[in-house]
């Protein structure tokens, strides 16, 4: 490209580099560690509710090895599906950290559902029985494929079981699951589908109205959730079984004023689950991640995407 010119990078565009689900989790890892050691810059997440259903939200990272700067804008919309559009829609910027010249103008939506799935595999590298053959889906759309082709690569599974509100998501799941050759099973409840899985994974779409529904009592002994909806379908009287639990992000959290779960429940962060470990895990424990989202992830998964597009000839270049 020439100076004065950037990318644009679809999702299609994105998803077809080929990227493994061993390579996204690398990625983020390495940011993490980065980040730990002064190298990578971020902020806390920041995020509007209107309090009409809507969320607005926006992350920021930047790094000077290689130079890039990351700003990442979405939001999501309960009536978009009425409209005929994702329920979560935004782009990402990626400028040089040194000029502030933009270099891409990515879509946000596959980024944002590799990073979430990313995020997920690394707390479950550590915490989840690496012999895993199932996995319950509480919530069946694009994270749900998403958080499924990054398992996939990391855990031996042989079958899946889905429940969610959208018949078309299910079936679409299930014949993701059939094609990657495991067996799938539409379940007619949650606890159905989560009682004997080795993991679950719930992306329940975002609402703060929404009546909890979800017992981590169900989980079998030794079994993993990552939660990426914020716990908010979760029962709270429940969440005390699980044990280690760790979440994304310890400042960001204190900086919350709506908890994801009862501080005292929380075992660390994922800065410390890399750093440190998970401590002593017994074989029967139960086992979670339940996080926001952290800049740190979208910035990886910006970065890993923009430079194998950069590699590969991938995306329009074009100019102001």
């Amino acid at each position: 490209m020439s100076g004065d010119q950037f990318l644009l990078l679809s999702d299609t565009d994105l998803a077809g580099l080929g990227l493994s689900g061993v390579q996204i989790v690398d990625a983020i890892e390495a940011a993490i560690m980065q980040e730990a050691a002064g190298d990578i810059w971020t902020t806390p997440k920041s995020a509007v509710l209107p309090g009409d259903g809507r969320y607005m939200m926006t992350t920021l990272a930047a790094a000077d090895n290689p130079s890039l700067t990351t700003v990442k804008s979405v939001m999501v919309s309960p009536r978009n599906p009425d409209r005929g559009r994702p329920g979560i829609d935004g782009a990402i910027l990626i400028q040089d950290s040194e000029t502030g010249q933009l270099r891409a103008v990515t879509e946000a939506g596959w980024i944002t559902g590799v990073r979430t799935a990313g995020l997920s595999a690394v707390a479950a590298r550590r915490l989840a029985n690496p012999a895993a053959a199932s996995v319950a889906f509480i919530g069946c759309g694009m994270q749900a494929r998403s958080h499924l082709s990054v398992f996939a690569d990391l855990f031996p599974l042989t079958s899946i079981r889905a429940f969610g509100r959208g018949q078309v998501n299910i079936d679409r799941l299930c014949d993701m699951a059939r094609g990657m050759g495991l067996e799938a099973t539409a379940s007619a409840t949650a606890q159905e589908a989560i009682t004997g899985a080795d993991l679950i994974v719930t992306s329940v779409t975002l609402s703060y109205e929404i009546e909890p529904f979800l017992d981590a009592r169900w989980m079998k002994p030794g079994a993993f959730a990552t939660v990426t909806d914020l716990g908010l379908p979760w029962k709270p009287q429940g969440m005390e079984v699980l044990a280690p639990l760790f979440i994304d992000d310890q400042v960001q959290e204190d900086a919350s004023p709506k908890k994801l779960v009862d501080p005292g429940l929380v075992s660390g962060d994922l800065k410390a689950l890399l750093t440190d470990g998970p401590g002593a895990v017994g074989a029967d424990a139960r086992r979670a991640f339940l996080f926001r989202g952290l800049g740190i992830g979208d910035f990886a998964i910006a970065r890993l995407g923009y430079l194998a597009a950069i590699e590969k000839g991938a995306g329009q270049s074009v100019g102001w």
